[in-house]
């Protein structure tokens, strides 16, 4: 019997979940983090997104495991899939309803999900 993890949902909630996610990129200096709320698309791939940007590969690939590392310490909660670590040019960090995207500055630019998902309720955070 193979043992699969709950939903984040399942387990606590989900502001809780986000909240901690946007203040562990601002504990390694996450830059341009906003908050996309998808519940209310049909056809989102989660609840939320939550993207951010560093300014170097090796700052991206640090907010993307601090963020794992504190989900993990302080929620108890392991990511479903982590994708792109080792490029860390965009670093996913899948949480199933809730789904980080860490960005160097070009492939934020390049890819521009929040003009994709501009359908979404977008919450551009403040700097701290």
């Amino acid at each position: 019997m193979k043992f699969e993890q709950p939903s984040a949902t399942m387990i606590i909630d989900e502001n809780v979940l986000v909240d901690t996610i946007i203040d562990s990129i601002r504990d390694i200096k996450g830059k341009k983090i906003l908050k996309m709320d998808m519940r209310q698309l049909d056809d989102a791939p989660a609840s939320y997104f939550i993207i951010c940007e560093g300014d170097s590969t090796t700052q991206v690939r640090a907010i993307a495991e601090h963020v794992s590392v504190r989900i993990k310490r302080d929620l108890g909660i392991f990511p479903n899939h982590v994708e792109g670590i080792h490029d860390a040019r965009w670093v996913l960090v899948d949480y199933f309803d809730v789904i980080v995207h860490v960005f160097y500055p070009e492939t934020r630019a390049f890819y521009d999900l929040e003009d994709f998902w501009s359908d979404s309720v977008i919450n551009y955070l403040e700097e701290q």
